[in-house]
């Protein structure tokens, strides 16, 4: 960089020049998604008892999302996507089992459930015998189904 010095009294000027285009989101996409992805069934099927119970109902809600919405089994954990675009996860650990958010950090969350502290995603956390506030989590779910559907119909 070359820096011109000016002589004292002499106005300087900065010429701002505006972007020409918006900056486009990238959207994180997966191929390979399914209707209805059979590895999920046997990803269930390993999962049984309370944590896979917890697991197994959140996902369906997922599924019901709308009819758009597509599945598929990714780094050993079940995704829904809204065609190649995914928005929420469930995986079981040791203890609970995490309802995620591929755009969680954006989500509205009066209920203040979403844990992490990444640029994107968020989960909730739950564990057998705690409560859950189901319409919240239900709500969450919904808005981000509506949040990616907004994000891949706009671009």
């Amino acid at each position: 960089m070359i820096h011109k010095v000016l002589p004292p009294g002499q106005p300087r000027t900065i010429e701002i020049i505006p972007r020409q285009e918006p900056m486009k989101e990238h959207l994180l996409r997966f191929d390979g998604a399914l209707e209805h992805d059979p590895a999920i069934d046997a990803w269930m099927k390993e999962h049984s008892g309370e944590l896979g119970n917890i697991a197994h109902a959140w996902f369906a809600v997922m599924r019901r999302c709308g009819d758009e919405v597509r599945e598929l089994l990714h780094d050993g954990y079940p995704v829904v996507c809204l065609g190649d675009a995914p928005f929420a996860y469930v995986n079981a650990f040791t203890s609970h089992v995490n309802v995620g958010f591929f755009q969680g950090a954006s989500l509205p969350d009066p209920a203040r459930l979403l844990e992490g502290a990444g640029k994107c995603m968020r989960h909730v956390k739950l564990k057998p015998g705690m409560a859950t506030d189901a319409a919240s989590l239900s709500k969450l779910i919904e808005a981000a189904y509506s949040d990616i559907k907004s994000r891949v119909e706009n671009g």
